[in-house]
């Protein structure tokens, strides 16, 4: 396992069927080759991520969506000139030559245009998208820098591309159309901006394993983001006092609230700063003494939705 800045690296070994894991503005991504069959079962063997869960693909020209995905409708269009690069996934009829394995068995695929430089360069410098879903164990917390890859995956990947800190640090939103658009994962893009541009998104609910239809898209388990301490996230002050004795750490806002360590996110009360603390706030606090981790509901508005997501998968649903 290698940490550097070499695309040259990168490409070699993703064009010879390899992984490499990828700097985005979200996450970390793991990528493979998304049209070799053998490449992304290297991505899902590394993750050991389940083959009912499908893999955004990504792309480094807006123009290469036709090559994975058909039957654009309006609406996407809208979002694709609007948003991409960034941290948009929207959800798509795919193309034949997507394999099963990217989409896991399904007729749509997931795709978006990253936001971060040195990725785009690299995506240019191919002649594949990359699948790439982010580049730590399943249903484990998020990397938003090299070094957690290196922490959680080590040795499985031989070259890890540092683009330095993730700068959205949340995952991205994905929507989809069924025909009419749905929200499938809050995230990097407020969906108060997407309905701004395209007008009301519906919305779906987290799938908890072996219940309702099936994963519809990335992004749509219950549990996931999860630390290996518990999580429960509510009304902290409550909180502390129902679990007086323990050693508590606590992810808040913009307040401390007195525990034994206390992560605040964005002491300015910036929803964007708290987005891009929360996954290695949560890292932090995991790898500490505490005994437990509780959290704030944050205000349910712009990237504030997304952070509350990805703390109630952290809880494993419940809040």
């Amino acid at each position: 396992m290698t940490i550097g800045v070499g695309l040259e690296r990168a490409q070699y070994l993703l064009e010879h069927g390899d992984v490499v894991a990828i700097p985005t503005e979200t996450v970390y991504g793991l990528a493979a080759n998304a049209f070799d069959v053998d490449a992304v079962l290297k991505v899902f063997e590394v993750k050991q991520r389940p083959s009912f869960d499908p893999l955004i693909v990504h792309i480094g020209r807006k123009e290469q969506v036709r090559d994975v995905a058909k039957d654009i409708p309006p609406e996407a269009r809208a979002l694709i000139d609007r948003f991409w690069p960034g941290p948009l996934t929207l959800v798509l009829p795919k193309q034949q030559r997507v394999p099963d394995i990217v989409t896991s068995g399904l007729d749509t695929v997931g795709v978006r245009m990253p936001a971060h430089p040195l990725t785009l360069e690299l995506l240019r410098s191919l002649d594949f998208p990359l699948a790439a879903p982010s580049a730590n164990p399943f249903g484990y917390v998020s990397p938003t820098t090299a070094q957690h890859v290196a922490d959680q995956l080590g040795e499985q990947v031989p070259y890890i591309l540092d683009g330095g800190p993730c700068s959205v640090g949340v995952e991205s939103t994905i929507i989809g159309f069924e025909p009419v658009p749905v929200l499938y994962r809050a995230g990097g893009i407020p969906v108060e901006e997407i309905e701004a541009l395209i007008g009301p998104v519906s919305t779906t609910t987290p799938h908890s394993l072996g219940e309702g239809p099936g994963v519809r898209s990335p992004g749509m388990l219950l549990s996931h983001y999860a630390p290996r301490k518990r999580v429960i996230v509510g009304d902290v002050p409550d909180l502390m006092r129902t679990h007086q004795g323990k050693r508590i750490g606590v992810i808040s806002f913009s307040q401390d609230h007195g525990a034994a360590i206390n992560e605040v996110l964005s002491p300015s009360g910036d929803l964007h700063e708290a987005a891009r603390g929360l996954f290695a706030a949560l890292r932090r606090l995991d790898s500490s003494h505490v005994d437990l981790i509780l959290a704030e509901v944050f205000p349910e508005e712009g990237l504030g939705r997304a952070i509350n997501d990805r703390l109630r998968r952290a809880a494993g649903g419940v809040a």
